[in-house]
Parts: C-alpha cells; sequence; structure tokens
C-alpha cells in the first residue's frame, strides 16, 4: 500500500541577546546552577516583565529574510500549564497575534538514498513567535532526587512554525539545514544545537494519497539532523505498521531515543485550548512601524539565497555549488576572498574549497572559521597555479605543509623547488630526449598503439622531477609523436 508523509516543524530558536527577554539577567551559557536565576525568572511576587527590544529586533529580521509580513500590532498571551521549572504556572508566548506572520523559504534537498538529483522546493513558514524558555530539570542531581536549573528561564526563543509542506525525511532536514544557516546568517542565534540553542519538534503524520490529514504525533527536542533524519523515518514506519495492522495512531508527544533509535510516547498532546491562552495583562501590546522595520532591514547582510542566485548568474557555478559555498556566512566568506585573487577562475576556488579545504576540515574536526590556512593564503596557492608557477600537484604540495606549519605560498614553492617548467624550450628537449631512449615505442605509437602517449607523458613528467607544465607537455607530445 502507498502511503503519503506529511511533516511540519516547530523550531525553537534562541535569540543572541545578551540578557532574557523579560528581564536584566544574563543569558551566557555554561554558568553554575541558578546563579543567572533573577527575580523574574523565580517569579516572586511583584516582579513585572519588561520586554527585550533587542529580542523583538531580531525577531523582525528573521521575517524580512524570510518575506514575511511583520505585524504592525502583536500581543504576548499566558500559556497555562505546569512544568516543575517554569515557577509562575504560566509561560509567556504569543498565540493570535505573532510578531512574524506568513513567508517562506526555498531550499535544496538533497535525496538520502538512490540517485535522484537534488531539487528545489518551498516550505510555507506559518508564524515565528516570541517567548520565553522554561528551566532545566537535573535528573539524579541528587541520590534519588531531582534537580531545578532555573538559569535557561526567561531565554529569549523565536518558534518558526511551518506549514505541513514537507513529505520525507531529507526534506524536513533540508529544510531544518536551512533554518540553521539562515539564523546564524543574519546573527539571531549561534545555533549551537548541542547547548540547545537550536532545537526542533517534529510533527509526523501519514495518509492514503488524496486522504485527509492523518493523526500527527510530534517528536520533541530534536538537537541533531542526523537523529531527525532516523526519528522520522522509525516514526513514519511505526505509524504505517500500525494502521496496517488494524491500530489507531493516538495525537500524542513523544521522545527519540539514539540509543535505540525508537521513538516513545511521552504524554497525550495537548491543543491550544488546553493551554488557556489570555493575553498577559502586564505586557503591553507591542507596536512595531515602518519606520523601525526599515532600520532593521538596513542591518541584514547579502541573504543566502541571493547569493546563491548572483553566484549561478554572474560566476557560472551550478545551483549546487553555489547551495555549499552558501552554507553559512563563514564558507561565502572563505570563498569571496580566495575569489578576489583569482577571480576569472571562480570554479576552481569552489573546487578547491568544496575539496580539499573541506577535506582536511572534516578530518581535523574543524569548522570553517577555525582553519588553519586563510583565505588569503588559499588564494595566494590558486593564483599559481593560474599564472603556471605551478601544477595542481605541486599547489596540492603546497597546500599540505601550508595547512600544518603555515607560511606562504611563494616562500613554500621556492623552499621545495616546485616551480613547474614553462620554457618550451625546455620541455622540447625533455621530450626529444625521452623520445630517443624510447624509440621502438615511438615506432608503436605512429603505427596505432595510441594508448601509449601516457607512457609517453609519464616518462617526461619523470624526466622533468614532476615540473613540466602538463598542459605544455602534452601539446609538445602531440606534435613531436605525430611526426
Amino acid at each position: 500500500m502507498t502511503w503519503e508523509i506529511v511533516i511540519g516543524l516547530e523550531v525553537h530558536t534562541q535569540l543572541s541577546t545578551n540578557t532574557k527577554i523579560f528581564s536584566g539577567a544574563s543569558t551566557a551559557f555554561g554558568a553554575e546552577p541558578n546563579t543567572q536565576a533573577d527575580a523574574v525568572s523565580l517569579a516572586l511576587p511583584g516582579v513585572l516583565p519588561v520586554l527585550n527590544k533587542g529580542a523583538v529586533e531580531r525577531a523582525i529580521k528573521f521575517g524580512l529574510a524570510t518575506g514575511s509580513h511583520i505585524a504592525a500590532h502583536s500581543v504576548f498571551a499566558r500559556k497555562n500549564y505546569f512544568y516543575p521549572d517554569l515557577p509562575k504556572g504560566y509561560q509567556i508566548s504569543q498565540m493570535d497575534l505573532p510578531v512574524v506572520g506568513r513567508g517562506s523559504l526555498t531550499i535544496l534537498v538533497e535525496p538520502l538514498s538512490g540517485n535522484a538529483k537534488p531539487y528545489e522546493k518551498t516550505v510555507r513558514i506559518t508564524r515565528a513567535h516570541l517567548e520565553e524558555d522554561a528551566g532545566k530539570s537535573v535528573h539524579g542531581a541528587a541520590q534519588g532526587m531531582t534537580g531545578v536549573d532555573l538559569n535557561r528561564a526567561g531565554t529569549p526563543l523565536l518558534e518558526i512554525v511551518s506549514e505541513p509542506d514537507m513529505c520525507s525525511a531529507a526534506e524536513a532536514v533540508a529544510y531544518a539545514k536551512a533554518l540553521h544557516t539562515l539564523v546564524r546568517w543574519i546573527g539571531i542565534c549561534d545555533g549551537n544545537m548541542q547547548e540547545g540553542s537550536f532545537r526542533c519538534d517534529v510533527n509526523v503524520s501519514v495518509r492514503k494519497p488524496g486522504a485527509p490529514l492523518g493523526t500527527r504525533r510530534e517528536i520533541k527536542n530534536l538537537n541533531s539532523f542526523k537523529f531527525m533524519q532516523q526519528a522520522i523515518d522509525y516514526e513514519v514506519q511505526w505509524q504505517i505498521d500500525t494502521i496496517e495492522n488494524g491500530g489507531k495512531v493516538q495525537q500524542a508527544t513523544i521522545l527519540f531515543n539514539p540509543d535505540t533509535g525508537e521513538t516513545r510516547a511521552m504524554r497525550s498532546k495537548e491543543d491550544a485550548h488546553d493551554y488557556r491562552y489570555f493575553p498577559d495583562p502586564d505586557l503591553l501590546p507591542l507596536e512595531i512601524s515602518p519606520e523601525w522595520i526599515e532600520q532593521v532591514r538596513a542591518t541584514l547582510p547579502e541573504l543566502p539565497h541571493t547569493k546563491q542566485a548572483r553566484y549561478v548568474n554572474e560566476l557560472g557555478l551550478s545551483a549546487y555549488d553555489a547551495s555549499m559555498l552558501t552554507s553559512s556566512r563563514e564558507m561565502a566568506d572563505f570563498f569571496e576572498t580566495v575569489l578576489a585573487a583569482v577571480p576569472n577562475d571562480a570554479k576552481m576556488c569552489a573546487n578547491w574549497i568544496m575539496g580539499e579545504v573541506n577535506a582536511q576540515l572534516n578530518r581535523d574536526g574543524l569548522d570553517m572559521s577555525q582553519s588553519p590556512i586563510t583565505a588569503q593564503q588559499l588564494g595566494g596557492i590558486l593564483k599559481r597555479i593560474a599564472d603556471n608557477t605551478i601544477s595542481n600537484s605541486g599547489a596540492k604540495e603546497v597546500f599540505r605543509t601550508m595547512w600544518t606549519e603555515g607560511g606562504d605560498a611563494d616562500a613554500i614553492i621556492e623552499a621545495k623547488g616546485l616551480k613547474q617548467v614553462s620554457d618550451s624550450g625546455a620541455i622540447e628537449a625533455i621530450v626529444d630526449s625521452v623520445m630517443a631512449a624510447n624509440a621502438e615505442k615511438v615506432a608503436e605509437y605512429r603505427s596505432g598503439k595510441d594508448k601509449l602517449f601516457g607512457f609517453f607523458v609519464g616518462a617526461a613528467m619523470k624526466a622533468s622531477q614532476g615540473k613540466a607544465n602538463p598542459a605544455q607537455l602534452n601539446e609538445v607530445l602531440k606534435q613531436k609523436l605525430a611526426g
């Protein structure tokens, strides 16, 4: 039986403010438990929340980056439910009137299996609303006890809610990655998933083609793209098996266990009416003027999709290359700095960054911001390839030396004697000597054994100690062997 998969995401993005959304307490990660829990975080009697302007500006920035509607008038609400690490007994969030309304994000989807080609898809964004985070329960803090750390309570979040537009784990992961790139790119979130700065809740349901939407189950708090893919694949199969075996899927909040690769129900899923939303009487409605929006717009950098289009249309790169080079702002900046050294060969720059540089970064467990080689240094290497000072193989030797020891491309080339021979007279002399030493093979080549050409290339390169310009060498060999 054929089934359709329906997926929507709710992404909790921790905003990069220094203080909490409704108080002046620090949001720095890693402090001793409860040392950043002020009177507002503790919900002491008589305290009142004060909205953090920086959190609002970051929400506006996200809305502008996704072409979303920015509400001129929005309202904060109390969302009532009991968590042991939420002292007030309610969370300040937004419901009917969020700060950011409908928008969209276009993603490049790489199928997780098979030979299918990458494809573009636009995912609609329903809303993005501001809210405060809860604290954290620390199980096993003492024998048989659970501790409560309220340092996170009040940390500003932007919850980004998508429409159920995704129909595979590959699409969900691509969307989450694109969001992760975007919020880091525009500087509203550090994107640190291990520290909880970027967390995803995934709503999954299945249905027969053309049927109404099925019952969804929400996988909570996924902080790894790999785990997201595994959790969705397991949950989809579980729902299909349950229905085909005569069972019924119940709406629920579920957790994914990465050790077992399985999902399990945590509690029945609440709906909006269960939370008894009502406007928070301690917070005035939020008014955002057109002038404020324009001030924020002026701070936006060139966005990933705009760069991608420019790389394709102006530099002649493929859509895939453009997407990879804009996977982070650091990567794009690195590429553009390298390109400045060899402005007429964007493809060579892209190949080296996505090939040699990425391979070494992955091997050493580093990200682009930690690269031992700067963009200027790599540009120096590629400049010497472009002007035929060194060959590709010589450039790789320079790169490896520079990665481990540092230094300047020209100095390394000189010290290692890597300059290639481009003098036509010198190359002709090398070819003449190789042909003279292999007269029989020359005769065989001229009698029709074309495959011997590789032998002559290898012999000539060896005779030049690998320094002959390969393109020139090939051309001279073709002329000489043709007789």
